[in-house]
């Protein structure tokens, strides 16, 4: 027993340090909105970068523990929490004291001097700072950058892309991976009570899991190229949201940094909760791949309808009154409409009447029919523009592929997935580069004058 004693507080005072350090800056003054969602996304940046870390450090001889008990892939679990507090939650909060120099700086310091003292549960290999050094550039200053970056609302499109990397890493790929790495449960037989009632041999001790396999079941190639490609098709809902809510809102999909006005235009004219969706139907796809997952949809289901009913019924009602009730009423909660929703934000596009090509893009669209969408010719806004244009109501724009996706959103769900997805920014160059080489360059609306209007915010994002 006594060799256990020091690895013990090895590990609770690992975590009980920075645990310290976050209770007394929260007792100093209570966190507000801001800075608790700078703490979640530099906590979830940690997590996600700091596991990759500790299994490269692990095979590069950087560093390895020696622990027994609530160990994952060889690494112990009170420790990465601890790591993740020190370098996630706590600096977030320290930067109500510190600039983001200081802050990393003084947390680089302090683990260089905790590093040695972590033995004998941490044992350093001799280049253990180059896995430090890394760690700093790629965990912390990247976590204190969000952090910094939402607590002043700034650089809301890269705040905006991070979380959903972090969504996706977190809510998905980490589960999967820890189901994936889980060791196959060694059931025993069934009961022969149980096997007599059965009408089947039951399996034997190693595979007795109901009729789904933990041990044995494994995807074809062909199977996971299918379920790529849906998984692809089923995520773009909730990518297209999330951007929505930063090009639109000015807002992330994080509930402690929404956005500051109703979005009602990309997927949230055809369902009120595209994001909950997606997570749905990633992991009924996941679940096709291997069954146990199905659970994932049944969580995601219960978690996104008990979320999204207090949140709808309590914040925003309360911030956007008669225009979320409006909202609500229109466009339903799970099921997506086919038609986007005749209440939704107008939008309009600038076409060049000198221009077959864009006079023939212009015409494909109105005779489809599009909801809440008005057509002007280009000469007429107050700018000389280059491209085809698209403009919302708040006066944000979008020019070239980029319109015609915003304006694929006005007719229906089949056109907008496509829009979606043609707005996704190296499709969307791609597909820029192809049409510029087929005579769809930009050219000037009508001649500059001297008195053009300021220009106005652009979301080409």
């Amino acid at each position: 027993m006594i060799p256990e004693i020091p690895a013990l507080l090895v590990r609770g005072i690992g975590l009980l340090l920075p645990l310290l350090g976050i209770v007394a800056l929260c007792l100093w003054r209570a966190p507000r909105q801001r800075e608790v969602a700078a703490v979640i996304v530099a906590s979830g940046w940690a997590l996600l970068t700091l596991i990759p870390l500790n299994l490269v450090a692990l095979r590069a001889g950087w560093w390895s523990f020696h622990a027994e008990g609530a160990v994952w892939l060889g690494i112990p679990v009170d420790l990465m929490l601890a790591w993740v507090l020190l370098w996630g939650a706590l600096p977030a909060l320290m930067l109500r004291l510190l600039p983001v120099p200081l802050v990393t700086g003084l947390l680089v310091w302090l683990d260089v001097i905790l590093m040695p003292l972590g033995e004998p549960v941490v044992v350093l290999g001799e280049l253990w700072l180059v896995g430090e050094m890394l760690g700093a550039a790629f965990c912390l200053i990247p976590a204190l950058m969000l952090a910094f970056w939402t607590r002043r609302r700034q650089l809301v499109h890269a705040r905006m892309w991070a979380q959903a990397v972090l969504s996706f890493g977190l809510m998905v790929a980490l589960p999967v991976c820890v189901l994936a790495t889980a060791p196959p449960p060694r059931l025993r037989a069934a009961p022969e009570s149980l096997s007599a009632a059965l009408p089947f041999e039951p399996p034997g001790p190693e595979l007795w899991v109901g009729w789904i396999s933990w041990s044995a079941w494994s995807a074809s190639p062909e199977a996971l190229t299918i379920g790529l490609q849906l998984l692809a098709l089923v995520c773009l809902p909730g990518l297209a949201a999330a951007r929505e809510f930063a090009a639109v809102g000015n807002g992330t999909p994080l509930p402690y940094d929404p956005p500051t006005r109703l979005v009602t235009s990309g997927p949230y004219a055809y369902v009120r909760n595209p994001m909950q969706l997606t997570m749905v139907l990633v992991y009924l796809v996941l679940g096709v791949l291997y069954p146990p997952l199905l659970l994932g949809a049944l969580v995601a289901l219960a978690y996104g309808a008990g979320f999204a009913s207090w949140h709808e019924g309590g914040q925003l009602r309360a911030e956007f009154g008669k225009d979320w009730d409006a909202y609500r009423s229109g466009v339903r909660a799970w099921l997506p409409r086919w038609r986007p929703w005749s209440g939704r934000a107008r939008g309009t596009l600038y076409v060049a009447m000198d221009c077959g090509m864009c006079r023939g893009v212009g015409s494909w669209v109105a005779v489809r029919g599009p909801t809440a969408l008005t057509f002007r010719p280009a000469a007429e806004h107050p700018e000389v523009l280059y491209r085809l244009t698209y403009e919302n109501e708040e006066g944000v724009r979008w020019s070239g592929v980029a319109a015609l996706a915003r304006a694929m959103d006005h007719l229906h769900l089949g056109w907008a997935v496509t829009g979606w997805a043609l707005s996704l920014p190296v499709l969307r160059h791609f597909v820029q580069l192809c049409g510029d080489a087929f005579g769809a360059g930009p050219r000037p609306s009508r001649k500059a004058h001297e008195t053009d209007a300021p220009a106005v915010s652009a979301a080409n994002i």
